[in-house]
């Protein structure tokens, strides 16, 4: 999680915004949910105007992957949805941290984009590829290299947990660049590939099913509703899932292309 620590120490930036619900009350319970950028803060607040009575949702809004967690551990928050299962899971193995993921809500389009090639094809001997550095994104990042023919991977290593070392083959003689999924956009520019989430994308004016040269769609790395365990059965934890998985929020992710409902 070294990685990890030093995006958050770098970009961490805390905005707050409120999101009230439908039927405010004096007497409801405010729940903070945290997330990072859109959509995962349209979904958030959409959540908030389909919440039941009794509770009130307000989104807080923050830079980094690193820092929805964080919060969430430290009881800071009441839950955040900024992150797949996966990613969650090697924060707490990383952190002797207890998070739990309560609610898929959507599914996104993964892909490489290249600024310089229009196919995968054109890719040239030395190529310059940039993945992202924490765990579960480099695997998923080398998983989809691997499928395209572009590298092989040790076969007895599960992809998804594969680090750069695990390649066993390289005919392209790929150099690999690891960098913060935030910081990815900025490598658009000096890479031949990068590897890079929709929602960020969306900064350069892309999308993974325009521009995309590879790209992927697996339910396994789902967006979750992500709550510490000790909290997973609560009442205001049912609320917060109810709202999540409402029509309010359907409508949210139907709208964007780069995503689809989970739920």
């Amino acid at each position: 999680m070294r990685h990890l620590a030093r995006v958050g120490l770098a970009a961490a930036s805390l905005l707050v915004l409120a999101a009230c619900s439908s039927a405010p009350s004096d007497e409801a319970k405010t729940l903070q949910v945290v997330a990072v950028q859109s959509p995962m803060t349209d979904v958030v607040e959409a959540a908030a105007t389909a919440i039941g009575d009794g509770y009130e949702i307000e989104l807080v809004q923050v830079s980094d992957y690193v820092t929805v967690n964080t919060m969430l551990a430290a009881g800071d928050v009441d839950a955040n949805f900024s992150q797949h299962v996966p990613y969650m899971e090697l924060f707490n193995a990383g952190n002797d941290a207890d998070l739990t993921g309560v609610q898929p809500v959507y599914n996104f389009t993964i892909a490489f984009y290249s600024k310089e090639y229009a196919d995968i094809a054109d890719l040239p001997q030395g190529a310059k590829v940039a993945i992202a550095d924490d765990a579960s994104n480099r695997g998923r990042a080398l998983k989809l290299l691997a499928d395209a023919g572009l590298i092989s991977l040790d076969s007895a290593v599960d992809p998804y947990a594969s680090d750069v070392g695990d390649i066993v083959d390289n005919p392209l003689e790929l150099e690999f660049l690891q960098v913060g999924i935030p910081l990815l956009n900025a490598a658009y520019d000096e890479a031949d590939l990068v590897f890079q989430w929709p929602s960020h994308i969306a900064a350069l004016g892309l999308n993974p099913h325009d521009h995309g040269l590879i790209t992927e769609l697996d339910d396994r790395f789902a967006l979750y509703l992500v709550v510490n365990g000790k909290d997973a059965d609560s009442e205001a934890t049912q609320a917060l899932k109810a709202a999540f998985a409402s029509d309010a929020v359907r409508e949210v992710i139907e709208a964007n292309e780069t995503i689809e409902v989970a739920f």
